[in-house]
């Protein structure tokens, strides 16, 4: 992981370091894949599972629910893995606000990037390490989900600053009625 920090600052790698640090997560947290007696099955989903964070680091979203219901959207429209598409009732667990915004933004961009990219289960990552995370995105035939992070930032701002507008508002009424 030390070496990937000393990657150049938009490559692959050092995205993907990034985005772990960033999000608090480590390569080795993911469980080993069992109920799977095909080995070929069982190493196709381990594959899946070790390369998800990678995923994750190409779009940019999120460990929170609504960022992982958005990547498992868009894995369901790219692998057809029918486990990707049953986390989609995930949805559910949303709030209104965020349900409304995965409906409106994050599951048409799901859909629309999922189908149209290459499959991203064939990339082999550790060789794209030091290229480019925008020309991988670019080769792949992805575009980058609007930052949710920074959409749940600038609606918490503006949710704030309309709070302590109806505050101040509030106290010039009783100061008038006074």
């Amino acid at each position: 992981m030390q070496h990937l920090r000393t990657l150049p600052e938009n490559s692959v790698g050092r995205a993907y370091a990034s985005w772990l640090d960033n999000e608090g997560v480590s390569p080795d947290t993911r469980d080993q894949v069992r109920f799977i007696d095909d080995e070929e099955c069982a190493y196709v989903m381990q594959r899946y599972r070790e390369c998800h964070d990678f995923y994750h680091a190409v779009t940019g979203l999120p460990v929170m629910v609504e960022g992982e219901i958005a990547l498992k959207g868009f894995e369901f429209a790219n692998t057809l893995l029918p486990m990707t598409g049953l986390s989609l009732f995930a949805v559910a667990r949303l709030k209104l606000p965020e349900r409304s915004r995965f409906w409106r933004v994050y599951l048409p961009w799901a859909v629309t990037n999922g189908l149209r990219s290459k499959e991203i289960i064939n990339v082999y990552w550790e060789e794209q390490l030091e290229h480019d995370v925008d020309d991988l995105r670019l080769d792949l035939g992805m575009e980058r989900p609007p930052d949710l992070r920074e959409t749940r930032k600038v609606l918490r701002e503006q949710r704030k600053a309309a709070e302590e507008k109806m505050q101040r508002v509030g106290g010039l009424r009783t100061l008038r009625t006074s």
